[in-house]
């Protein structure tokens, strides 16, 4: 695995302080930010509070009564050379995420068959076809950002936001895909639904997926995807 080139350290406001380590999108810098947060979950600091991973970032924030930014700063250098020097590239289980493609769950897969140049099956083929890395969690709670799908499938978001997703709705927008976990508005190009509840107040943790983890997503029929639901709904 390669090593992070470059760590800098800055202040976010008075109580909180970001750890950037490096300026691109990739699975090597991601799976370090992982290890930062695995090792903080375990090993914290006087002061601590939580932490909140990104693309290239982990922020961290702090009691400001309890301990400074210098202070923090000095902790979390210590604890990252000790993360570095013992971490390990180690394989993630694979989560499997069922999904209906098309028809109502999927009212955008021909627009961006369309747009590929391709035939439904086809972008539904390619969808599948790989694994997906969880690089972050944002927008929504529990919301999936996904980084290793196919460019050919690469579809610019909708001009026109919906007002209403489902929850479960799987979309792509540019060369990036996700999983809306709860009803909200959004622009990306919807071309399915998985039956799964990707955030759930009454389970814990909450949400389904977390930085780091590796998915893939597999084509069911309506049978399967109303079986599913039905046991996610606890009929």
């Amino acid at each position: 695995m390669k090593a992070v080139e470059t760590i800098q350290y800055y202040p976010l406001g008075d109580s909180a302080i970001v750890i950037q380590l490096g300026n691109e999108i990739s699975e090597s810098i991601q799976h370090h930010i992982s290890s930062i947060c695995s090792f903080l979950e375990d090993y914290s600091f006087e002061g601590f509070i939580e932490y909140v991973p990104a693309f290239t970032t982990v922020t961290i924030f702090y009691d400001a009564l309890i301990t400074d930014y210098e202070t923090a700063q000095s902790l979390l250098q210590d604890m990252l050379l000790e993360i570095m020097e013992g971490i390990e590239e180690k394989d993630a289980p694979v989560v499997e995420i069922p999904v209906l493609y098309g028809g109502t769950q999927g009212p955008d897969l021909s627009d961006v068959a369309t747009h590929a140049g391709i035939s439904e099956t086809e972008v539904i083929a390619l969808h599948t076809a790989g694994e997906y890395l969880v690089y972050m969690i944002g927008f929504a709670p529990g919301f999936p950002y996904l980084g290793g799908m196919n460019e050919k499938i690469a579809t610019p978001r909708k001009e026109t936001p919906r007002s209403k997703i489902a929850a479960g709705s799987v979309g792509i927008a540019g060369a990036q895909t996700g999983v809306y976990p709860i009803e909200t508005p959004g622009g990306w190009q919807i071309i399915g639904q998985t039956p799964l509840k990707l955030f759930d107040v009454e389970r814990q943790p909450p949400a389904l997926l977390k930085a780091g983890d590796k998915l893939r997503f597999v084509a069911i029929n309506e049978a399967e995807f109303n079986k599913i639901k039905g046991q996610a709904n606890g009929d």
